[in-house]
Protein backbone atom coordinates (compact mmCIF):
# COMPACT_ATOMS: atom_id res chain seq x y z
CA UNK A 1 0.00 0.00 0.00
CA UNK A 2 1.36 3.45 -1.12
CA UNK A 3 1.02 6.56 1.34
CA UNK A 4 -0.28 9.64 0.19
CA UNK A 5 2.83 11.68 1.24
CA UNK A 6 2.57 15.70 0.38
CA UNK A 7 5.13 16.88 -2.41
CA UNK A 8 6.60 18.90 0.07
CA UNK A 9 7.12 16.48 2.89
CA UNK A 10 10.95 15.78 2.36
CA UNK A 11 12.05 19.83 2.16
CA UNK A 12 9.33 20.78 5.04
CA UNK A 13 10.46 21.87 8.23
CA UNK A 14 8.10 19.77 9.93
CA UNK A 15 9.90 16.66 8.56
CA UNK A 16 13.07 18.01 10.27
CA UNK A 17 11.69 18.95 13.57
CA UNK A 18 9.95 15.17 13.65
CA UNK A 19 13.30 13.63 13.23
CA UNK A 20 14.84 16.04 15.78
CA UNK A 21 12.49 14.52 18.37
CA UNK A 22 10.81 18.43 18.32
CA UNK A 23 7.38 17.32 16.78
CA UNK A 24 4.81 14.30 17.45
CA UNK A 25 4.19 11.63 15.12
CA UNK A 26 0.87 13.16 14.83
CA UNK A 27 1.41 15.93 12.89
CA UNK A 28 3.54 13.97 10.53
CA UNK A 29 0.58 11.37 10.22
CA UNK A 30 -2.38 13.71 10.00
CA UNK A 31 -0.97 15.80 7.66
CA UNK A 32 2.43 15.05 6.19
CA UNK A 33 1.29 11.87 4.88
CA UNK A 34 -2.13 11.74 5.19
CA UNK A 35 -4.89 14.74 4.58
CA UNK A 36 -1.90 16.92 3.65
CA UNK A 37 -4.41 18.98 1.50
CA UNK A 38 -5.99 20.82 4.55
CA UNK A 39 -2.53 21.65 5.84
CA UNK A 40 -2.17 25.50 6.29
CA UNK A 41 1.72 25.46 5.28
CA UNK A 42 0.86 23.53 1.97
CA UNK A 43 -1.54 25.90 0.85
CA UNK A 44 0.64 28.91 1.62
CA UNK A 45 3.69 27.11 -0.44
CA UNK A 46 0.88 26.67 -3.33
CA UNK A 47 0.28 30.26 -3.31
CA UNK A 48 3.41 31.81 -2.95
CA UNK A 49 2.60 33.40 1.18
CA UNK A 50 5.59 33.45 3.50
CA UNK A 51 5.22 31.49 6.77
CA UNK A 52 7.45 30.96 9.57
CA UNK A 53 9.31 27.58 9.99
CA UNK A 54 7.83 27.59 13.61
CA UNK A 55 4.05 27.04 11.67
CA UNK A 56 2.23 23.84 12.41
CA UNK A 57 -0.05 22.39 9.79
CA UNK A 58 -2.76 23.34 11.23
CA UNK A 59 -1.79 27.59 11.20
CA UNK A 60 -0.32 27.95 14.81
CA UNK A 61 2.90 29.14 15.25
CA UNK A 62 5.31 27.06 18.19
CA UNK A 63 7.58 29.38 18.92
CA UNK A 64 9.38 26.22 20.64
CA UNK A 65 10.33 24.35 17.69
Amino acid sequence: MRQNVCKWYYVCPMKKFYEEGRLDRHWINNYCKGEWQKCIRYKNVENNIAHPDTMLPNGEINERL
